[in-house]
């Protein structure tokens, strides 16, 4: 199997169908383009939950604990929960220094009090079978009892609304890791300013700003890109959609950054991007930008099963979501 996401065939055939047991308490559970579970709890609330597990993307990505911690956030937030506390899972090779779990935890503390999130818990182990740092982490959320925004509230009929950029993440890797590279065609300054995309990552706050004017459905763009969050959406929803490619925002340092890295933008990683569905999607963007967050209506929630991309006269097939570009630019 290729690195990266397991394809959907195989997350079906070989996770989602062996999943059989159920409780009556937990509100939403595995399933494609579900990124978190949702648990009833007796207080009037629900426990909002999920997983990610990251290592580095490239070698001297330090980084990467900083982005695996705020896209499991997000992940809660996109699921209208309010993030609360996390707990670590870090597995270490057996060369690594001591200074380096050090600088780890110092940088995981460092996001999750930025994020107001309590690190709780977890487990540090030195093993022999792995060639570089792998982290879990398990992210734990509340939410009201009606906040159940996963991406099968998708109806028919609803807008699709962006926020900010997509390609941001996957940018901000790009121009540090081929920073040589882009630097033969662009200047210094340049490079900094896409790999500064970093700051837009967190989803938190258009989140809470969605939840409060109308959102229905949310899904976070990551791994995939739009193009695999959006079948994700779609898929997990079972409805169909229509994308006019032409309003997808995309900053032109990713674009620059990806013509010159021979990757493609729209299966990018894209966190920092909220996919929101709602039947006013005028009203939410409004609401949004009124917060200086940037976005805008994408297209259309339809019948069937087809998802639609239109570029102008041109009409394609959204196919299912591929193994992300950032992979693809490593090989």
């Amino acid at each position: 199997m290729r690195t990266g996401k397991v394809s959907e065939n195989v997350l079906k055939r070989s996770v989602l169908r062996q999943i059989k047991y159920k409780r009556q308490e937990v509100l939403n559970g595995a399933g494609v383009g579900e990124d978190c579970a949702i648990l009833s709890l007796s207080d009037g609330e629900n426990l909002v939950t999920c997983v990610q597990e990251a290592s580095p993307v490239f070698e001297g990505d330090t980084d990467w604990m900083t982005r695996l911690i705020i896209r499991c956030a997000n992940n809660l937030a996109a699921a209208g929960g309010e993030p609360v506390a996390v707990s670590l899972v870090l597995l270490l090779p057996e060369e690594a220094e001591e200074a380096e779990l050090k600088l780890l935890m110092k940088q995981a503390e460092g996001t999750c009090s930025s994020l107001g999130i309590a690190i709780v818990g977890g487990q540090t182990t030195i093993s022999r079978v792995v060639r570089m740092p792998v982290a879990t982490v398990t992210g734990y959320g509340r939410a009201a009892r009606e906040a159940n925004h996963s991406v099968k509230a998708a109806r028919p009929g609803q807008d699709i609304v962006l926020s900010k950029w997509i390609g941001l993440e996957g940018t901000a890797i790009l121009a540090k890791s081929r920073r040589e590279k882009l630097l033969e065609r662009y200047p210094a300054y340049f490079i900094d300013e896409a790999a500064g995309f970093e700051r837009y990552l967190s989803l938190i706050p258009e989140a809470a700003t969605a939840v409060k004017s109308g959102v229905c459905a949310m899904h976070d763009a990551s791994e995939g890109g739009i193009f695999g969050a959006l079948w994700e959406l779609a898929e997990g929803a079972g409805v169909g959609l229509t994308i006019d490619l032409k309003k997808l925002p995309l900053r032109q340092e990713t674009v620059e950054v990806c013509e010159q890295c021979n990757v493609n933008p729209y299966e990018l990683l894209s966190g920092g991007c909220l996919i929101m569905t709602t039947e006013d999607g005028s009203g939410l963007v409004a609401a949004l930008e009124s917060e200086q967050i940037p976005a805008v209506i994408v297209g259309k929630i339809t019948t069937g099963n087809d998802r639609v991309i239109l570029n102008e006269d041109e009409v394609r097939y959204m196919e299912k979501a591929q193994q992300d570009e950032i992979y693809k630019e490593g090989e």
